[in-house]
């Protein structure tokens, strides 16, 4: 269990991101200078060193998303220019990107985040530059809403969800983060247009796939199944797509349907804490324009967000950092690793810092949005993220070493399908980074900084959204 009793407090996590600073400009430095195009989309490295995995493109938004950040904390001009211009360069095929659900992860990272410090004026503004911005994210929303399976459930609610790449079958919980593309697109005013000129509104599909998810990906301990554990996450639900019925829990890169892949978990509580926070920003009318109502959907995703964060407290070493999976084998030889440090250089199975990383501004941003109407469940949860940001922002976690293009070590990407590297003389992966680990690293670093500096939180919806 995460140990928030002698948590740290912002101040003191403060001091350690100088260093993190350093070291990402170094790995991000080191691979601009290395990457060509023609080699694909860095996905995570190998002996130090960015490879691709051609399973789906997902991962190069955190590329250029990484060296918009390091401006947005140090202000180094390079890594603007570094991050603008492969923006301009290399993005527009993941906007026009029909084939998968991660258009929340690739454009929002880079699109979203060049607009948003326009708005800030943090870059000088400019009004064209700032309107193809929009333009990439209001088309970004709508592609990403029109990969859409409808299902069929026993209430007769109108479900449905945003559809992985591996169908129409396919749900997800990774994607609840997606839905900041559509979040983004209708708060600038976008539809998606449909057949017979149908408007689809954005705002509903958001609404439908959370409460998809949450019904089919979420658990809550009320007795679905012998697995039905209050916060536990399946990595992905099964439905027939010739009806939309439900059919079974499934898992990717999980070690069972009946264990949670902790990445999975992380997903859902960064993703409804974050969508907590935007739905403060939407009227009470076009709420209950879409048939939805505030009440409800505050109550449902507070629920999920709380259920699977204290899931998460629970299941993870006192230091922040979770195992690959609740339920990998080799766990049953470690005695009570829950009571101790995670230990990335086990025999018998690997850590997730990248988890780590994306849970940790989850439980931060679940409680900021909790801090008035439950103090003491916001304090924890900040105090866990924390705990968990003082271990990411040291070593072993932060990589350090001259010659390594990761920033954040210790992440895992397909345990199952062995694709991670394992260095000589270890039995299990580690030592190695992954794109979105070093994303979310830095997504955290920069959050932190913000408010140990007294100013506005860093969220992805807070744009400029109109030059008029």
């Amino acid at each position: 269990m995460i140990e928030t009793k002698n948590a740290p407090t912002l101040k003191t996590v403060a001091t350690a991101l100088p260093a993190v600073f350093e070291a990402a400009t170094r790995a991000t430095q080191l691979l601009q200078k290395a990457w060509t195009p023609d080699r694909g989309t860095p996905v995570y490295t190998e002996k130090g060193v960015y490879t691709t995995r051609g399973w789906t493109e997902w991962t190069q938004g955190f590329q250029f998303g990484n060296a918009i950040y390091l401006y947005e904390a140090t202000g180094d001009k390079a890594m603007l220019e570094y991050g603008r211009s492969a923006t301009v360069q290399h993005m527009a095929s993941h906007v026009s990107h029909i084939g998968v659900h991660d258009h929340g992860f690739n454009n929002v990272s880079t699109y979203g985040n060049l607009l948003r410090l326009m708005g800030e004026g943090r870059i000088p503004h400019n009004s064209w530059e700032a309107e193809f911005y929009r333009l990439a994210l209001k088309i970004t929303g709508a592609v990403q809403a029109a990969r859409w399976t409808p299902i069929t459930v026993p209430d007769g609610a109108d479900l449905g969800y945003v559809y992985t790449f591996n169908g129409p079958h396919s749900l997800f919980s990774d994607t609840i983060r997606s839905m900041r593309a559509l979040a983004v697109s209708h708060q600038m005013g976008h539809v998606l247009m449909g057949e017979q000129d149908q408007r689809i509104s954005l705002l509903k599909r958001i609404f439908q796939h959370a409460e998809a998810t949450a019904r089919y990906n979420v658990y809550f301990g009320e007795g679905r199944d012998g697995w039905d554990v209050r916060g536990r996450v399946v990595h992905e639900s099964i439905f027939n797509t010739n009806n939309g019925v439900y059919r079974c829990a499934s898992t990717q890169q999980g070690y069972t349907p009946f264990s949670t892949w902790t990445r999975g978990l992380s997903w859902i509580v960064a993703g409804y804490a974050e969508q907590l926070q935007w739905l403060q920003t939407r009227s009470d009318e076009e709420i209950t324009a879409t048939g939805w109502n505030r009440k409800d959907l505050e109550a449902r995703w507070l629920d999920v967000a709380c259920a699977t964060a204290d899931f998460h407290l629970e299941n993870t070493p006192t230091d922040g950092i979770p195992y690959w999976d609740t339920g990998a084998p080799g766990l049953a030889h470690m005695g009570d690793y829950l009571s101790r440090p995670a230990d990335p250089y086990n025999q018998y199975e690997p850590v997730d810092s990248s988890a780590a990383a994306i849970t940790a501004q989850g439980l931060w941003r679940l409680g900021s949005y909790l801090k008035d109407s439950q103090p003491d469940r916001a304090a924890r949860y900040r105090a866990a993220a924390l705990v968990t940001a003082q271990t990411l922002f040291s070593e072993p976690y932060l990589s350090t070493g001259a010659s390594h293009q990761g920033i954040l070590l210790h992440s895992i990407y397909h345990q199952p399908n062995r694709w991670d590297y394992v260095q000589p003389g270890q039995t299990i992966a580690n030592g190695e980074s992954c794109m979105w680990g070093d994303y979310h690293l830095l997504e955290l670093a920069v959050m932190l900084q913000r408010e140990a500096a007294g100013n506005a939180a860093q969220r992805f919806f807070d744009l400029q959204e109109s030059t008029t």
